[in-house]
């Protein structure tokens, strides 16, 4: 598959709709500092035809994680990342080989097969019972690999230690808290919105890495003063160019909108 899906998945199929959210992030556009149709954002390694290998790649794997929770669902929650961890290993090797070695969507991997995982396990399937089983799945994760270690060896663990910043280990942890409540501000019109909405209130992990906490605040400024005072065309083209200058790539928000619109189409 090399475009967006002709029609929605039916809402139970979570593993269908985790490919079409990959689909729908990557084709959005503009998207500022991010790889889409128009350009390859602040990203000197990736463009647009290296994400769709990379898709195409991932996609198979969501079925597998779903039926991978279905096979445990009888054990308990917090018996399940250790039985869930070796899958999402071999499917970012599938990534990295698909990419020859770059890093695309190792986020989207670790928020999207956490959902599906989830699909597998939950009786009654809905946005609240599959972020209520996601963190309980998680429960403890950021205490154990982040609050717990004091060697900063990962930019995770740097960023945690420096700014109480949790990543997409608290957003897991937390059920997708900053992707829920932007989408109960968001009005289901644009996906554009949606982002903007994400970037502007997201402790992105992404940014920080490439700008510290002055570029984390710069674009969370940027996406809230279009907010609040309109936006357009234009004005994504022009963030896009200011995001890019100053070498700043959301990608943390790229991935809540993908579990965003997961969510979205499910409820």
């Amino acid at each position: 598959m090399t475009g967006l899906l002709a029609t929605k998945p039916r809402p139970a199929d979570v593993p269908a709709l985790a490919e079409a959210a990959l689909w729908q992030e990557l084709e959005l556009t503009p998207k500022p500092g991010l790889v889409d149709r128009l350009n390859n954002g602040s990203h000197r390694d990736m463009d647009h035809a290296l994400f769709v290998r990379s898709i195409a790649a991932i996609a198979p794997w969501f079925s597998r994680f779903a039926e991978l929770g279905h096979a445990h669902a009888d054990k308990p929650a917090d018996a399940q990342l250790r039985i869930i961890r070796p899958m999402g290993m071999a499917c970012e090797q599938a990534m990295l080989e698909a990419t020859g070695g770059v890093n695309t969507h190792k986020g989207g991997i670790f928020a999207l097969g956490l959902l599906c995982f989830a699909a597998g396990r939950v009786k009654n399937l809905c946005a609240d019972s599959l972020c209520c089983e996601v963190s309980n799945i998680c429960r403890g994760l950021v205490a154990r690999e982040l609050a717990a270690r004091r060697g900063q060896a990962t930019a995770g663990e740097r960023q945690y230690q420096l700014y109480g910043m949790t990543g997409a280990r608290g957003e897991a942890e937390s059920g997708f808290a900053t992707a829920r409540r932007a989408l109960d501000a968001w009005s289901g019109r644009s996906l554009h919105g949606l982002l903007l909405r994400l970037m502007s209130v997201n402790q992105d992990s992404n940014l920080v890495s490439r700008g510290g906490i002055d570029g984390l605040r710069y674009v969370q400024g940027y996406a809230r003063d279009l907010l609040a005072n309109g936006w357009d065309n234009q004005a994504l083209l022009d963030m896009d160019n200011a995001l890019i200058e100053r070498n700043l790539s959301p990608g943390g928000s790229a991935d809540l909108l993908s579990v965003g619109w997961v969510l979205s189409a499910i409820k």
